[in-house]
């Protein structure tokens, strides 16, 4: 089962200029627990070409989520910048079994 198939939201936005977080929204408990266990460092790391310090990846039981959280590889705006809202960069996490 893919990410896309499993979680009910899968966004991404900006956190300033700099930063790009990514809401990983689940309808259940089960479906949280499964991709809270597929959602890691590592993965996500690998999906984006970063290193495993540059990624943070935060549970948050209470709301069956979790929270990605990395720096964008050129600022909101700057010139080389295709994607200024950061609305687009979830992308590469939906095809993640889990």
């Amino acid at each position: 089962m893919t990410l896309s198939e499993l979680a009910r939201v899968v966004r991404s936005k900006n956190a300033g200029p700099t930063l790009l977080t990514i809401d990983v929204l689940f309808a259940d408990e089960d479906a949280f627990v499964r991709g809270r266990a597929g959602l890691t460092v590592e993965a996500v790391a690998a999906r984006y070409g970063r290193a495993v310090a540059d990624v943070s990846v935060i549970s948050v039981s209470a709301a069956k989520a979790v929270k990605i959280v990395l720096p964008r590889e050129v600022p909101a705006g700057a010139p080389g910048d295709r994607d200024v809202y950061g609305a687009q960069q979830h992308v590469p996490l939906l095809g993640l079994s889990v």
